[in-house]
């Protein structure tokens, strides 16, 4: 027979298979019903025991009737009501891709109230064994850790919001064992094939522009494609970035806000790169800097200039880079070249100088050979030409000893 036990343990009895349940009042519903969550156990004591952590989890909560709803409608809900008004179009596609093709086939169908840390930590392990559905070349089909981490942002978010709604008691994603961040070395052009490159480009009467002014100004794929002639200053020699472009799967175009606060920036252009858009000014019939070379009152695809230079790198005889390692190529050498991390954060459009120094700073061949010319000069400087002259016959460490 139920009873009600005074501990505040909510309602516990023995069920005819031998089983210990019991249920706690978690929330309450429109027409005012209370909503239970039920718990089991095969004792008495591990059931009082499941109760009082529960008791401790929904403590001070009262759910809505909604928390019943299936895990893949509160994400399509999360995603037009939060996610779209907040993020750019690329990164909402991202986060579709993520909900659909990894989140909804492992728990979309569980009601989003009663997801639990094991479930997620479950679903984590079996994405990263077999969480792609086409195999690759060198994962087959596990997922990498970075993007199972990149998955758990999206979810992270999402149920954020479930517990500010009432959906859930807390979040069932905090605390998660999630793999070790990879961090993959940036590749950047050094000297010499940052000439062969821009001699391939050379030759490119349709691209030549757009790559030049790339590498002089470290922009953003979608920033570049984004450049209108109301963002040129050819007075003053700046460049002012206010938008991007980015390419739906649909292949339809959208432009957006910069990627952040500090991504709407203007910067003063190299006096080469500045020359060289007032001719190009001069000679256009399109709003935009770059138009698409086919259809000039659009602006340029990303994806058309990523396999443009793709085409490009293996004319020059250059190994694959993404676009992105063009800006990585423009930021390491900016920095070699003097330009203080500061000022480079301007340029970028980054929040914090520290970020730039982290993210876009790598030694090649070339910076090593430049700093050991400079310890090489400075020790001359201090030493003289002979920086060996124990060689003469006589150690001048020894010979200060005695």
């Amino acid at each position: 027979m139920a009873k009600r036990r005074p501990s505040g343990d909510g309602m516990v009895r023995k069920r005819k298979d031998g089983r210990w349940e019991g249920r706690i009042v978690v929330g309450h519903k429109d027409n005012g019903d209370s909503i239970f969550r039920y718990i089991s156990a095969g004792t008495q004591k591990e059931l009082l025991r499941k109760l009082h952590q529960s008791i401790e989890t929904y403590r001070g909560v009262d759910l809505r009737e909604e928390s019943g709803m299936p895990l893949s409608q509160w994400l399509d809900r999360w995603l037009e009501e939060y996610a779209v008004p907040s993020v750019r179009p690329s990164t909402l596609e991202g986060y579709r891709g993520y909900i659909e093709r990894n989140l909804k086939p492992y728990l979309g169908d569980k009601p989003v109230g009663k997801i639990t840390t094991e479930d997620v930590q479950q679903m984590y392990q079996e994405l990263r064994e077999h969480g792609r559905q086409e195999a690759h070349p060198r994962y087959g089909h596990r997922l990498a850790g970075g993007t199972i981490r990149r998955i758990h942002g999206v979810f992270h978010e999402a149920m954020d919001a479930a517990v500010r709604e009432k959906l859930v008691a807390k979040n069932p994603a905090e605390g998660i064992a999630l793999p070790k961040k990879q961090t993959t070395p940036k590749r950047v052009l050094n000297d010499s094939q940052l000439e062969r490159f821009m001699e391939a480009i050379q030759e490119d009467t349709v691209w030549h522009d757009f790559f030049y002014t790339e590498l002089t100004t470290g922009l953003r794929r979608g920033e570049i494609c984004g450049l209108m002639w109301l963002d040129f200053d050819e007075a003053h020699g700046t460049l002012s970035i206010r938008r991007t472009v980015h390419a739906q799967k649909s292949g339809r175009l959208t432009t957006g806000e910069t990627k952040t606060g500090t991504g709407k920036r203007t910067i003063t252009l190299p006096p080469s790169t500045a020359r060289l858009l007032a001719e190009r000014k001069s000679k256009s019939y399109s709003e935009w800097i770059f138009p698409d070379p086919l259809r000039p009152e659009r602006p340029t695809n990303p994806g058309s200039a990523y396999i443009r230079m793709k085409t490009l790198l293996k004319r020059a005889g250059l190994p694959s880079l993404r676009f992105h390692d063009l800006r990585h190529t423009f930021a390491t050498h900016a920095l070699a070249g003097g330009v203080d991390a500061k000022t480079l954060s301007g340029i970028l459009g980054h929040t914090q100088a520290s970020f730039t120094l982290d993210t876009y700073t790598h030694v090649t061949g070339d910076m090593q050979k430049r700093a050991s010319e400079i310890v090489g000069d400075f020790m001359t400087e201090l030493l003289g030409d002979d920086l060996r002259p124990w060689e003469n016959g006589e150690n001048p460490a020894r010979a200060a000893s005695t």
